[in-house]
């Protein structure tokens, strides 16, 4: 039988006292809860005084709705821009934002769909929605409601475990006192936690600021530190023989050497003559803030990773280093908030656009309807010319050898315009006058024809006589 050796799986040496459990100071380094989104007074004092929090909150909401989506499926396109003009009207992307910010502030907040003549403590049926009855967003976040913890959603689907109804608080912004059930409302958490954690929140999620709090307050304190080093840049230092003896002995002498010391600050400038005595010495003291930047860049780097955020975007500072123009990380950051649309706003939005549908066009949406987030991503003018050549040769080809008609090219040509920017002019009567365009010549007929006109005149010449 071989020796038996036991070992751990982690690197430890006892003698050194390196690894955890070695004995080390770091043994007694541990993690804990702060509970910070519980403390409303305290969040909201940071959010009003510090911009960083700020930037956390607002920048991820904003961006999530600042360009709004692309709507497709519809046969005629101005029932698209009827209800993106409704949107706008709305300010529903406005209303959106502010559930998004306060949610990722306090860890939850709704936006309660306005269905006038309609109890919003009722089941919503989209089949019943009038013309004219929505009436837009109304947002409470999480402190002017309390979800009925006892009554859960039993129904198999997204929402199941979730709250069936939302209590508004007397105090809250609109609705006060009425019970809201789930299905009216836009649901949106800041950081999704597991089961028991989110007991202990009443079934909300967590502020994103919880997780940032003690890297925030070494940001912050570096940078006051940082700060107040400014006012000792430049120190001075005035040597004078005896001075002990003379602040012990008072009189005379001390009221002589304030007297001296203040006219020495009085005449003191860029063209000022310092006057002392020959056994006095003067002296200045530059400080240095050589590695300053560096430390503080490193914290800030740490809450850009932490918030998912660049630093380009967070605190608007350039890129740094040799040929780095930030475009990476800025692509990277638009497929983040990409990814964070599909998975909060897609399921939410397409029920809101079934709503205002029925509203506005009195209608369903159409079964090929679908819509995209718009990107965030700009192109610059010499793209957008690339991009409108290449659509434009595209269009015209396929109308030439007669796929499409000039009707269908023209409202290609005007769907593309807010991608190239050009075709922007093209009026919907000169798209219903290209409707009534005579049809494209069929090919199989035009050589039937061209084959009867050369057998034609083909019997029309004179034949040659039989030998």
């Amino acid at each position: 039988m071989g020796l038996i050796k036991y070992t751990v799986d982690s690197f430890q040496n006892f003698a050194a006292r390196v690894g955890l459990g070695a004995g080390s100071q770091n043994d007694q380094s541990s993690y804990g809860f702060n509970f910070t989104s519980r403390d409303r007074l305290k969040l909201e004092a940071m959010y009003r005084s510090s911009w960083v929090v700020g930037q956390v909150v607002d920048v991820v909401a904003e961006d999530m709705t600042r360009e709004g989506i692309t709507i497709q499926g519809f046969e005629d396109p101005t029932h698209a821009k009827v209800i993106q003009t409704t949107l706008d009207n709305l300010e529903i992307w406005d209303k959106i934002s502010d559930t998004i910010k306060w949610g990722r502030l306090y860890g939850g907040a709704l936006a309660v769909m306005l269905i006038d003549g309609q109890n919003v403590s009722t089941p919503l049926n989209v089949k019943t929605i009038g013309k004219d009855q929505f009436k837009g967003l109304m947002v409470l976040d999480r402190w002017m409601v309390q979800p009925t913890l006892e009554d859960l959603v039993t129904e198999y689907g997204p929402d199941y475990g979730k709250p069936k109804y939302y209590d508004v608080f007397q105090d809250a912004a609109g609705l006060c006192g009425q019970r809201v059930h789930y299905s009216r409302v836009i649901r949106i958490d800041g950081v999704n936690l597991p089961y028991w954690q989110a007991m202990t929140e009443n079934l909300w999620g967590q502020s994103v600021i919880e997780r940032l709090e003690d890297r925030l307050t070494v940001f912050d304190s570096a940078t006051m530190g940082a700060g107040q080093l400014v006012y000792k840049a430049h120190l001075r230092t005035y040597k004078v023989k005896g001075l002990r003896d003379i602040i012990a002995t008072g009189g005379r002498a001390f009221e002589g050497l304030v007297k001296q010391i203040n006219h020495i600050r009085l005449w003191q400038s860029n063209e000022g003559l310092t006057l002392m005595d020959a056994e006095d010495e003067f002296e200045t003291h530059s400080y240095t803030f050589s590695g300053l930047d560096t430390i503080l860049l490193q914290f800030g780097q740490q809450i850009s990773g932490a918030t998912q955020i660049p630093l380009v975007r967070l605190f608007g500072q350039s890129p740094a280093g040799l040929n780095s123009t930030g475009e990476s990380d800025l692509s990277n950051y638009y497929d983040n908030i990409n990814q964070q649309q599909e998975r909060r706003l897609r399921t939410p939005l397409h029920k809101l656009l079934e709503i205002v549908s029925l509203s506005v066009l009195g209608k369903p949406l159409p079964d090929n309807f679908e819509f995209e987030f718009t990107s965030l991503w700009q192109m610059s003018d010499e793209q957008k010319s690339n991009v409108a050549e290449k659509t434009t040769s595209a269009i015209l080809k396929a109308e030439e050898q007669g796929v499409i008609s000039r009707h269908t090219a023209l409202k290609e040509l005007r769907q593309t315009s807010s991608v190239t920017g050009v075709f922007t002019t093209i009026t919907d009567n000169e798209i219903d006058d290209a409707e009534n365009d005579p049809p494209p010549p069929d090919s199989e007929n035009d050589d039937e024809s061209l084959r009867s006109e050369t057998d034609a005149a083909d019997g029309d010449r004179v034949q040659p006589s039989a030998t």
